[in-house]
């Protein structure tokens, strides 16, 4: 399982970063950094976190292993 992939916002635009790395890369809309995000989420089998400028987490997509006992 390859590390989760963050949409967080750095800076007037949006980074796409694996957990304990630096940014992969830098977007000027949150979509387009949610749509890599997941991209390379699935690719590693991870999860993607979408991050409000708050901070929050708005959403996560597990692709693979899924912490999760629940079915659905």
């Amino acid at each position: 399982m390859g590390r989760n992939q963050h949409v967080v916002s750095r800076g007037g635009g949006w980074a796409v970063e694996a957990e304990g790395a630096k940014p992969v890369a830098v977007f000027k809309t949150q979509s387009e950094a949610w749509e890599k995000a997941k991209s390379i989420a699935r690719k590693e089998r991870a999860e993607a976190v979408l991050h409000a400028k708050s901070g929050e987490i708005r959403a996560r997509n597990t692709y693979g292993y899924d912490p999760r006992r629940s079915k659905g």
